[in-house]
């Protein structure tokens, strides 16, 4: 199944929608909106979890190596950083996953099935 498959199955059909044209037209189009900016907010937190550092403090310590205290808060603060943006984008992704499935719902857009 393609993607383009994939998307039509998630969106209630044409042939279903009881509405106008118009109607049809800005459900398909918030719909698609919300579909690419769910998958932009899922790309950005993938991409902003695979930046942040492991923690391998347990392996440096093995090895011998220090750190001053300026790296340690210097790597901290870029590190809660990263954990805030990631916080935001998955933030963000529930809260269009919500509105997406509400706008699902046929009766909001005044459809009877």
């Amino acid at each position: 199944m393609n993607l383009l498959a994939l998307f039509q199955n998630l969106l209630i059909n044409q042939s279903d929608f009881a509405g106008t044209a118009a109607d049809w037209t800005t459900y398909r189009a918030v719909s698609l909106t919300l579909i690419i900016a769910m998958g932009v907010a899922a790309l950005a937190a993938i991409v902003l979890v695979m930046l942040q550092p492991g923690n391998s403090q347990g392996i440096d310590a093995l090895g011998g190596s220090s750190e001053t205290f300026y790296g340690k808060n210097k790597g901290r603060s870029l590190e809660s950083k990263l954990k805030m943006w990631t916080f935001i984008c998955l933030v963000v992704l529930g809260v269009l996953a919500v509105v997406f499935f509400i706008l699902q719902i046929p009766a909001i857009w005044g459809l009877a099935f």
